[in-house]
């Protein structure tokens, strides 16, 4: 059909009106609606009342920016001391930086029948298989996961594993004495790193990773630390706008190279687990004690799916982020003497040799927990934030009405380390967590390393 002929079609009438010039009228109007609404959410929507600096509240690119650079523990503490508690980093999103009190209202138990916040999709993915772990499961299967996921991680669980935790210590410090005695430096968080690794794997498979032995990660490690950076790459893309969210799931979620990578670290998990779940090792494991709580096929019980999933989650969870915090603690000890050598004065006062050592008496020593405490506080294995949406109806969190479907979280980094809850917030002070009259005015309770409520972190141990 001619310009002339659509033109006639239309009733259009004096040829003015071809075909290009309606698509592009058509066009240029989308344009003027997007930014007209951009810059109606920016000024005139109900979260412009709420401060930060103001290209956040018009597009998500400052945001993509600072997760692409690994930024963010740097950027968001400078944006929370220049523009107060809360943030508008985006135009839905909003980063709080508060004591108690926010913790509670975003991430917290809820009464029956009230609107609570879940869990922000764009920054939660499901597993490789497509079924649910305990992060991701909604309320119903979270809750049904949790109970036989916590008889694996109750007090009576942990001190079976204590023959195992010590043994694994062991080769850690036997590892780092050879380099050092042959005048080698010593890599902190590799060797961590692998002892973590270690140790998961034999606390849920009966079977180590190998990685202390040969002093470098596995390959199935490589894949998990790549999987993690593909993921945030994935996350900022998403989180540009509706569309981009739409074709990452559609389309590059489900690439051949997406599928390749998420296979080979799934693929790992599910052999480890067909194999352990084929035989039943010489001492009791995680997976002793789940099988225990719910046999294989039982009804209510975890599917092989889910098993799947879960171990996927164990060998992420239970891994680095244990090394991360306790590099940082490390780092931090060698940086300051005195406190190290307070700390050792401590433990060996205490104890005579490794073997003298137990659970329940470590967690006795004071300083030791305090250090722990401040370990955390300045070097929190998750130091960004861990977004919910407000429900239907909108909520109030510290004191502000946030309407439905915002994106909201507490920025731990930012709240670590924060003058208006920790004094000398800057500084590594263990006795901050002994009731130092210096410290008496700090917000001891806004450290919340392993989140609250109901969804917090399964691997706490009151």
């Amino acid at each position: 059909m001619s310009d002339t002929t659509a033109t006639a079609a239309f009733g259009l009438g004096g040829g003015q009106y071809t075909i290009a010039n309606i698509v592009f009228s058509g066009l240029a109007l989308v344009v003027l609606l997007y930014f007209l609404n951009t810059l109606y959410v920016a000024y005139l929507g109900p979260l412009s009342k709420f401060p930060g600096p103001p290209l956040r509240a018009y597009t998500t690119i400052p945001l993509i920016h600072t997760l692409f650079t690994g930024l963010d523990p740097q950027v968001y503490p400078a944006l929370h001391r220049k523009y107060g508690p809360i943030v508008r980093i985006a135009p839905n999103q909003l980063s709080f930086n508060g004591g108690a009190q926010p913790w509670n209202e975003i991430y917290g138990f809820r009464k029956p029948g009230s609107g609570k916040p879940f869990k922000d999709p764009s920054f939660y993915g499901k597993a490789f298989n497509g079924v649910d772990g305990p992060i991701t499961a909604n309320d119903e299967n979270h809750s049904r996961q949790r109970k036989i996921l916590s008889h694996a991680f109750s007090d009576k669980a942990l001190k079976e594993q204590e023959p195992l935790l010590k043994r694994w210590a062991e080769k850690m410090r036997d590892r780092m004495s050879q380099q050092a005695d042959a005048g080698q430096k010593v890599d902190v968080l590799k060797m961590l790193n692998c002892t973590t690794f270690d140790i998961m794997g034999d606390l849920s498979f009966a079977e180590g990773l190998n990685m202390l032995d040969e002093g470098e990660y596995s390959p199935w490690v490589k894949t998990i630390f790549g999987s993690i950076k593909q993921a945030t790459f994935v996350r900022g893309i998403k989180i540009y706008n509706a569309f981009t969210e739409y074709m990452v799931s559609e389309f590059l979620g489900k690439s051949k190279y997406a599928r390749d990578k998420g296979a080979a670290h799934f693929g790992y998990c599910i052999e480890r687990v067909n194999r352990r779940l084929e035989r039943e090792p010489d001492r009791p494991d995680l997976w002793s004690r789940i099988l225990e709580k719910s046999p294989l096929g039982s009804e209510g019980g975890l599917s092989l799916d889910e098993h799947h999933s879960i171990a996927s989650l164990f060998m992420v969870a239970g891994t680095e982020t244990t090394a991360t915090a306790l590099s940082g603690t490390t780092f931090h000890l060698l940086k300051n003497p005195d406190i190290l050598a307070n700390l050792t004065a401590e433990i060996r006062t205490a104890f005579g040799s490794l073997q003298d050592m137990h659970l329940e008496n470590l967690a006795k020593q004071k300083y030791l927990m305090a250090v722990l405490q401040e370990g955390l506080r300045m070097y929190p294995p998750v130091p960004i934030a861990l977004p919910r949406r407000s429900p239907a109806g909108g909520m109030m969190v510290e004191g502000e009405f946030i309407p439905a479907g915002t994106s909201i979280a507490v920025h731990q980094y930012s709240t670590y380390n924060d003058e208006s809850h920790f004094k000398h917030a800057g500084e590594f002070h263990p006795e901050r967590w002994l009731g130092d009259p210096e410290f008496k005015d700090d917000h001891l309770n806004a450290l919340e390393a392993f989140s609250v409520g109901p969804r917090n972190c399964l691997g706490k141990s009151e």
